[in-house]
């Protein structure tokens, strides 16, 4: 007689974009169900940068604690691999206390990599990336991202022609391996993540409601001391640049760029909510490049009773 398998313990992804109200779908399961939050966000790792990332407030990080957040300075960096080993040592934890992992948020790239295992690229080369910025600082990203579109067509047509942060880095693997990045990411061996998942996604029934959204959220935010933010965070951590890991995360940039007199508060206003909303299409985009998800509408009053229910029949499977 065989053996039967081990099953495996179930683990959760709670993706969208953003604004899609993950964090109050997420804040809302702790009192129902034995979940434990594991924030999945490239900028909610950064201490000091809580307006501008829409960061919980104390009170809500005191009723739903979040792991992964607020856990390194501004001026360091925090890759997909570094992402892969905290999630994976937290979910283990989790688990061993008896509880679910319930990963939140909208770094679709740390997903895919926790999912999916890692392609082997090659680490940050200081060098290469400076030598890159000059070179963009000379002809502009958009043509950078022509110069991309030559040597990995597929990677340059997911990403905006002013996605500097990742076209840096398509363009800083393809220098430093003489390889496509979509190449290598095709070549990844897959690991299996040993959970039982369930994958929702958050998406729009209507994107204009989203969009209408998003440009609310900013100029709360504005409302709520943005600028002053950015002032405080190049006062207390002078060696950041617009370049910085940390002010490429949406908003950050462009406030920098206005403290600097490039445009004056209106026009910082307009191009933060442009680039949030191409943040939350390329979020989308990833979504619909993903497999196996249950896709929820975001828009929907009843949101956060819809994502109770499709986890609490998960569980009980």
């Amino acid at each position: 007689m065989s053996k039967a398998l081990p099953k495996l313990p179930p683990a959760i992804f709670l993706m969208g974009p953003t604004a899609s109200g993950k964090t109050g779908a997420a804040v809302d399961l702790i009192s129902k169900l034995p979940v434990e939050i594991i924030s999945v966000d490239s900028a909610l790792v950064f201490k000091d940068m809580n307006i501008g990332t829409a960061k919980p407030d104390a009170a809500t990080l005191a009723k739903a604690p979040h792991h992964l957040i607020d856990i390194i300075e501004p001026t360091s960096a925090y890759s997909a691999a570094n992402f892969r080993t905290d999630a994976l040592r937290l979910m283990a934890d989790i688990t061993a206390r008896g509880k679910i992992p319930l990963l939140v948020g909208g770094t679709m790239l740390y997903f895919k990599a926790l999912q999916e295992g890692l392609s082997g690229l090659p680490e940050a080369n200081p060098e290469v990336r400076a030598r890159l910025d000059k070179r963009a600082a000379f002809i502009g990203w958009p043509a950078m991202h022509e110069k991309l579109a030559l040597i990995d067509p597929i990677t340059a047509a997911r990403l905006e022609p002013n996605d500097t942060q990742r076209i840096q880095r398509a363009l800083e693997v393809f220098e430093l391996t003489g390889e496509a990045m979509s190449a290598l990411y095709a070549k990844q061996t897959n690991e299996v993540l040993p959970y039982k998942l369930l994958k929702i996604a958050l998406v729009p029934s209507d994107r204009k409601v989203l969009h209408e959204r998003i440009a609310i959220r900013f100029e709360q935010m504005l409302k709520e001391g943005f600028v002053d933010e950015v002032k405080q965070l190049i006062a207390k951590y002078p060696s950041l640049t617009p370049e910085s890991t940390s002010m490429r995360c949406v908003g950050y940039r462009q406030a920098l760029e206005h403290l600097a007199g490039e445009f004056d508060l209106a026009e910082l206003r307009d191009r933060g909510i442009f680039a949030t909303r191409q943040l939350a299409k390329r979020q989308l985009t990833w979504l619909r490049g993903m497999d196996d998800n249950v896709e929820l509408d975001c828009l929907n009053p009843q949101l956060n009773e819809l994502v109770f229910n499709e986890i609490n029949q998960f569980i009980k499977r």
